[in-house]
């Protein structure tokens, strides 16, 4: 696709799934992970170099990284690679904590880097085509949000919960499908037993009574990312798996022909036309620090019992 240089650090979990994708781009350059099989496994695989120190990975000749590694690392493997001249895309959730993503926008602004945040589903052909839906009024005036996700704990995931893992994606999409920042969370969770929260049902209320639910759990044995948007006309309802859309009128239903496409390789294209300067970044390290402010404010409802109202600039 490109002369674009690309180099992944950490390649379990969500990482492999990077390297095969960069890998079809014709951008994949390097990998780098602590587990020493892995490295070699995925460096003979797809020919490139390997490497399980990230100072030396950082010395190869590189244009962007893909920083996928656990939330806790992110800070510091993203600034390495800022300090150095590199793109950065950070695997959501963005940082551990808010200060961290803020240092990392700063750094990247003085260092003119490209800083952005691995939001899949902003390039998800199906919510993409929704919000195409909506804005020329097919349903009205969207009134709430209903969000889904559900699944089996992912046992790769061990230093955050489902909310700044799982809901940060409609934390981020209600943010980018009202085109404004929520003013009150409300949030009730359940850990049931483990370290942290299994079970999450967040309300984001915007401007105008439009409201945001976001249902989140590592409980339910079925794979569930579902959508539903409800306006003054109408609903549109999607998987955001399976990519098909429903549009449910007064008067008629709706189920428009798509064509399925992988939100990974558009998003990992997008990055690559970003750093190639013919694209201008769709999310930025700014969404990946706000979706973050929401998500603490929503663990901090959850522990107060009562609603917390927000103010993010816009």
């Amino acid at each position: 696709m490109s002369d674009i240089k690309i180099g992944v650090v950490g390649i379990g979990g969500w990482g492999k799934n990077h390297v095969r994708v960069l890998n079809e781009l014709r951008a994949l350059e390097a990998v780098c992970d602590l587990n020493e099989e892995r490295v070699k496994e995925f460096s003979r695989k797809y020919e490139v170099n390997g490497y399980t120190d990230l100072d030396r990975f950082l010395e190869h000749d590189l244009d962007g990284v893909i920083v996928s590694t656990p939330t806790k690392t992110h800070y510091e493997i993203a600034l390495k690679s800022i300090e150095k001249g590199l793109h950065v895309f950070v695997e959501k959730p963005f940082t551990y904590n808010v200060d961290e993503g803020e240092k990392l926008v700063r750094r990247a602004k003085e260092k003119n880097v490209i800083l952005t945040v691995g939001f899949i589903e902003r390039f998800n052909p199906a919510i993409r085509e929704a919000k195409r839906l909506v804005s020329n009024g097919v349903i009205g005036s969207p009134l709430y949000l209903l969000f889904a996700r559900e699944n089996r704990w992912p046992v790769h995931i061990i230093d955050v919960g489902v909310v700044l893992d799982t809901s940060i994606h409609d934390i981020d999409l209600s943010r980018w499908f009202f085109g404004e920042e929520p003013m009150m969370v409300f949030a009730r969770m359940g850990a049931f037993g483990t370290e942290h929260e299994r079970v999450s049902a967040l309300v984001l209320g915007f401007s105008k009574e439009k409201t945001s639910l976001i249902i989140s759990n590592w409980i339910t044995p079925k794979k569930v990312r579902e959508l539903e948007i409800v306006g003054e006309n109408g609903t549109i309802s999607l998987d955001f798996i399976t990519q098909q859309i429903k549009i449910d009128l007064e008067d008629r239903t709706d189920i428009p022909r798509t064509r399925y496409e992988e939100p990974l390789l558009l998003e990992l294209r997008h990055f690559i036309e970003c750093i190639n300067g013919t694209r201008e970044p769709e999310v930025i390290g700014e969404d990946g620090v706000k979706a973050t402010k929401i998500a603490h404010a929503a663990l901090a409802s959850n522990k107060l019992g009562s609603a917390i109202f927000i103010h993010l600039e816009k």
